[in-house]
């Protein structure tokens, strides 16, 4: 049995053999695309050259499911094994319950494979008790669970081991450790007390933020700060955020378990198919490479419309269902957004430090570019206005660290984790709406509050679940049971920016 890769997802598929007395040909079938037409010339090549004799015959390779479309050289090992089988240079009662990824070069080495991961998970939970994968993917492989796997570098390796039970090579033991942040520390941030403490809440819960300031203000040094301030990698996140690296190809050979959150920052030209996953055969896109840490949109108003307003779907599911001719995949993308945006096209509306250049009605085009669904769906909305330079370049006390930023924020977290167990969610900013009362609870005090300023603000029944949201991130932040007015006064706040009032 071999494997295929499908968006981030491993597909088991059954490679079935047979010979016939007909003229010489190969022919592969099951909806194969041309990198896997294309095996045929690879496996002969491969065979030839560990000394063994390609039948001389009609050769029939049958790729089952036959509706799904295989793409990639991952079944040139499987193949080649059948084939040998097929011939009688195997023991086929050798080859039950055995699992084989890998693409052959022309000298019969074993290359290694893009979604090696994903692929041998999906073939232990087919029943697969062994599977064989290149070596080159042996750091990456070593952390599937619960499947025993042999690395060869190799088809000799291979054939040597189920003719002769040569035994293979074992995959490294894999380490789960946690690296130091590379993100800039939060002590580099002066002057913004009020970004500061709205980075600490939007970490604490998941929540999305969208920084809007004059260029310069340290919108970009704030979002980027972030990785250090949010909680390690569970091992169970990790081997989710590992399993989407493999499918594109980003897999570090030193070190395959993803230690640190995601934090990914695309360039606003990026295209809709690289923002939100595709292309042919279809693989993540950033949103989906963001999964379990954040993504951050520079210069948000910049971004292609449609692709910004497919956010909004995204936000909400926490995954993206792509749909193609024949077939449908889901690409997970449950990340934390964080934006940046200059007020106008020249940047200094209201900034205080320069007179803005730009007339009414550019404004108003240059807002109009994010939408109002998209703005309700992003939590917090915070304004950074430029520090005077004597502040910057004064010898000021030291500010604190992302390190005393980030243990308020694991606290939190494990308060949440605790509250939400029982649904499977990890963050405030996850609390499904028919859970809300139950899990937020406010004080009679703080709902009142909260609905003073729906009236006022004219805030969408979205945006009031999300304050809601906010307030318990807050309440967790100060260790409080329940949300008292403080944490919804705060929350309300954090929102009034998006009315414009």
């Amino acid at each position: 049995m071999g494997g295929a890769l499908v968006g981030v997802d491993g597909v088991p598929v059954e490679v079935e053999v047979r010979i016939s007395s007909q003229l010489p040909r190969v022919d592969v079938v099951g909806l194969p695309e041309a990198a896997v037409r294309e095996s045929a010339a690879r496996v002969r090549a491969a065979i030839a050259a560990l000394g063994l004799t390609f039948p001389d015959r009609r050769v029939t390779v049958n790729l089952a499911p036959a509706s799904l479309r295989k793409s990639g050289a991952g079944l040139d090992l499987p193949i080649a094994v059948g084939i040998l089988a097929a011939a009688g240079a195997l023991d086929v009662e050798r080859l039950g319950g055995l699992g084989l990824l890998g693409e052959l070069a022309l000298d019969g080495r074993v290359r290694g494979v893009r979604g090696a991961l994903a692929q041998v998970l999906a073939l232990g939970a087919a029943g697969c008790t062994r599977v064989v994968a290149p070596a080159e993917n042996g750091a990456e492989v070593a952390l599937a669970p619960r499947v025993c796997v042999g690395l060869a570098a190799t088809l000799g390796e291979v054939v040597a081991a189920l003719r002769d039970g040569v035994p293979l090579a074992e995959p490294p033991a894999a380490a789960f450790t946690p690296p130091a942040s590379s993100a800039p520390d939060l002590a580099l941030v002066r002057g913004q007390d009020y970004a500061r403490r709205a980075l600490e809440i939007a970490a604490a819960g998941g929540h999305g933020l969208l920084l809007r300031g004059a260029p310069g203000a340290g919108k970009t040094l704030l979002a980027r700060a972030l990785p250090g301030v949010l909680p390690p990698l569970e091992l169970d996140e990790a081997l989710e955020v590992t399993r989407i690296r493999s499918a594109a190809g980003l897999v570090e050979p030193d070190a395959p378990l993803a230690g640190e959150r995601p934090f990914r920052a695309p360039h606003h030209s990026a295209s809709r198919a690289g923002l939100l996953g595709g292309g042919s055969p279809p693989g993540p896109g950033e949103i989906s490479l963001a999964h379990r840490g954040a993504l951050f949109l520079d210069e948000l108003p910049e971004f292609d419309r449609p692709s910004l307003e497919a956010l909004r779907q995204v936000l909400e599911d926490g995954g993206i269902a792509l749909a193609r001719a024949g077939r449908r995949l889901w690409l997970p993308a449950r990340f934390q957004l964080v934006a940046a945006a200059n007020p106008c096209p020249c940047g200094w509306y209201r900034s205080g430090a320069r007179d803005c250049r730009c007339d009414d009605s550019a404004i108003a085009r240059y807002a109009a570019r994010l939408s109002g669904p998209l703005l309700d769906r992003i939590d917090l909305h915070v304004g950074v206005r430029p520090v005077p330079w004597r502040e910057l370049d004064a010898a000021a006390e030291p500010r604190e660290s992302s390190a005393a930023v980030r243990a308020r924020v694991v606290a939190a977290r494990e308060r949440q984790a605790a509250r939400l167990a029982k649904l499977g969610r990890r963050t405030n900013a996850e609390i499904p709406l028919g859970a809300l009362e139950e899990l937020v609870e406010a004080t009679a005090a703080a709902r009142a509050l909260l609905a003073r300023a729906v009236d006022r603000l004219a805030l969408s029944a979205r945006a009031a679940h999300r304050a809601l949201r906010v307030a318990r991130s807050i309440a967790d932040l100060a260790g409080e049971r329940r949300v008292d007015t403080d944490a919804m006064a705060e929350a309300v706040a954090l929102r009034a920016a998006e009315s414009g009032r």
